[in-house]
């Protein structure tokens, strides 16, 4: 269970990955070596899987988005082609959905062309894929890796609230 105070480290490097831990320590009202051990914790535990850097796609020459919805003739997603799909540098997220398809892709390429020849080549290629139905992005409205910290909710004691929600 995360906590309050866990809850605002998390959301402080979630908006700020290189933010110190002197930052937090004065943004939750703590000291830094105790910044330090609970971010360890949460490390332990999992909470944090690590610290990452947003890169703009244009930069690294992926401007192109597309989602790619995959079937194929094996379930789940210990199978071989959920394993080779992974292996594919410009797959950055494999989902298994349900519905009609078993998977869906979110994908980075330079253009069109390069999308083409991905889905040929290295996708539609893959043992067991049987289909592939791929959607481009025109535009991205909205593109977050933040999570929603959920805390639990903290009741007044004595006053008669205990328990009960105060909104």
């Amino acid at each position: 269970m995360i906590d309050e105070l866990d809850g605002q480290i998390l959301e402080l490097l979630q908006e700020n990955a290189r933010i110190t831990q002197s930052d937090i320590a004065k943004a939750v009202g703590l000291a830094p070596s105790a910044i330090l051990e609970r971010m360890r914790k949460l490390e332990a535990r999992g909470a944090i899987r690590g610290y990452v850097a947003t890169i703009d796609p244009h930069v690294a020459h992926r401007a192109l988005l597309a989602f790619v919805a995959v079937r194929t003739n094996e379930y789940g997603v210990d199978q071989p082609s959920a394993r080779a799909l992974s292996q594919i540098p410009e797959v950055l997220e494999i989902h298994h959905v349900a519905g009609e398809d078993c998977f869906l892709l979110k994908v980075r390429a330079k253009d069109a062309e390069h999308l083409g020849q991905m889905l040929r080549r290295q996708i539609a290629s893959v043992p067991g894929v049987t289909s592939t139905r791929t959607t481009i992005v025109l535009e991205t409205v909205k593109e977050t890796s933040r999570i929603p910290i959920v805390r639990p909710r903290s009741t007044e004691v004595g006053n008669g609230t205990e328990g009960k929600d105060r909104s």
